[in-house]
């Protein structure tokens, strides 16, 4: 009733300014006095979960396990040694139905041989000093203005790390720490006879100027790099996309590198719904890390916190595993991903009245701990479940960061899916070095292109 309350107030504050748009400013100084005491730095709760299944936070993972040396990009699996605590499969699905994503009851509904392995939770994420620090400061100073379009008042921190709406959420989201790294990846697509294809292949560059504490003036959050190597039919290729915090000014910049022609050309629809190239079309553009660009094109419901169970430190899967053992028919080897139980915040998307999107309706779950959206049910325009998507969450513990950037889409109907960003078999996740801001122009785009 609270979050109805405050939404009411500052529609009416908008109207009565004669404001064409609503903004959402941040909590008073005495509420965000509760960072740190009975909430995170970041805000989740401190508190174990009632049931003990999720326990107190107690400053996340910040020591790698043994086996780990400064630099590898192959991270240990703390939690190699433990087993299943209980596992869920159509036979059982019923009694744990509160806890699943509507995509994980779709799963085991559609195939008797799924199964999800719970293991105990471990509350792994953690952030640099300054992330905290910076994060008490925007709780009170930061807004979401433009209908929620666009993001001020804050600079390398959660702006909202006690949000009172699904766009101050989403912004924690689209906004969540990671560090500069360049990676060697494959994305896979496993078609609906059970045979997996590397759907794309190469090399990412991704920054995120917004963590960056001596570019507080940019007005970039992120911006990324492709350099395809693979397939043969899309070697040579690149692509780059620049987000702003003000998408209502600026909207996302993009451009593509096409060696046949020579020449960049300007792609201002990479985003939405468009079918993303990376999955050869298997995902929508905004399906990536299970959401990503403006949220222009939906209102945003924050609905609440609830006990979820969800993909969770999956050291195995995200850099233990073969290609070979883990992608199966239908779906990821059961034995190679592990779940765990978390609280999350719950937001519902609905299509804004006027726009087109292939989902009339979308719900995320954001981890209380990182902010990263873990999961995702897509609905088409009958409000049929489409799609379902999962974040493989493996926080990279030497930096510390939560390292969501593994994820999968599952099409329900078609009966595929893909996994975006895996790199088990090649090389993992280093982190590396911002490049100059050179670097990110048209021109450099060409440059780094195979002809």
């Amino acid at each position: 009733m609270q979050f109805k309350k405050t939404i009411l107030l500052a529609a009416l504050a908008a109207l009565g300014s004669g404001a064409t748009s609503i903004a959402f400013a941040g909590v008073s100084a005495d509420e965000a006095k509760k960072l740190g005491t009975s909430l995170t730095a970041v805000g989740a709760d401190k508190a174990a979960s009632a049931d003990g299944a999720i326990p107190a936070y107690t400053g996340g993972m910040t020591t790698p396990p043994a086996g780990f040396k400064n630099g590898d990009a192959i991270r240990p699996d703390p939690f190699a040694s433990e087993k299943p605590v209980f596992s869920i499969d159509a036979k059982n699905a019923d009694k744990y139905a509160g806890k699943l994503t509507e995509g994980a009851k779709a799963l085991l509904k559609k195939n008797g041989d799924y199964r999800i392995d719970v293991y105990p939770t471990h509350r792994t994420v953690a952030f640099p000093k300054f992330v905290e620090e910076n994060t008490a400061k925007c709780a009170v100073s930061a807004k979401a203005t433009n209908d929620g379009r666009s993001m001020e008042g804050c600079h390398a921190g959660f702006p909202f790390p006690i949000p009172k709406s699904g766009f101050e959420a989403m912004w924690n989201h689209l906004l969540r720490f990671n560090f500069p790294s360049t990676i060697k990846y494959r994305n896979w697509n496993v078609d609906s006879s059970g045979r997996p294809i590397i759907s794309t292949e190469g090399t990412i560059v991704q920054e995120f100027p917004y963590w960056d504490k001596d570019k507080a003036e940019s007005g970039i959050y992120y911006r990324q790099r492709i350099n395809y190597s693979g397939p043969a039919r899309r070697a040579g290729e690149a692509m780059m996309i620049v987000d702003p915090l003000d998408y209502a000014q600026k909207d996302r910049r993009a451009w593509l590198y096409l060696p046949g022609q020579r020449r960049v050309k300007v792609a201002p629809d990479l985003g939405h719904d468009t079918p993303n190239p990376g999955t050869a079309g298997a995902s929508t553009f905004d399906n990536t890390f299970l959401f990503n660009g403006s949220m222009d094109r939906f209102e945003f419901k924050l609905v609440g916190k609830k006990d979820m169970i969800v993909p969770y430190n999956t050291y195995k899967m995200a850099y233990a595993s073969k290609a070979e053992d883990l992608f199966k028919a239908k779906f990821l080897n059961p034995d190679i991903v592990r779940w765990e139980q978390h609280r999350v915040w719950v937001v519902e998307a609905t299509l804004r009245e006027g726009k087109r999107h292939i989902y009339n309706k979308r719900t995320f779950y954001l981890d209380e701990d990182s902010w990263a959206v873990v999961a995702s049910d897509e609905y088409d325009a009958r409000g049929q479940l489409y799609r379902a998507g999962f974040a493989y969450i493996t926080p990279s513990y030497e930096v510390p960061a939560p390292s969501p950037d593994l994820h999968g889409i599952y099409d329900l109907v078609a009966g595929v899916y893909s996994l975006i960003g895996y790199t088990a078999e090649t090389g993992g996740i280093r982190p590396g070095k911002a490049l100059a801001d050179r670097e990110w122009s048209p021109d450099s785009l060409a440059g780094s292109g195979i002809r």
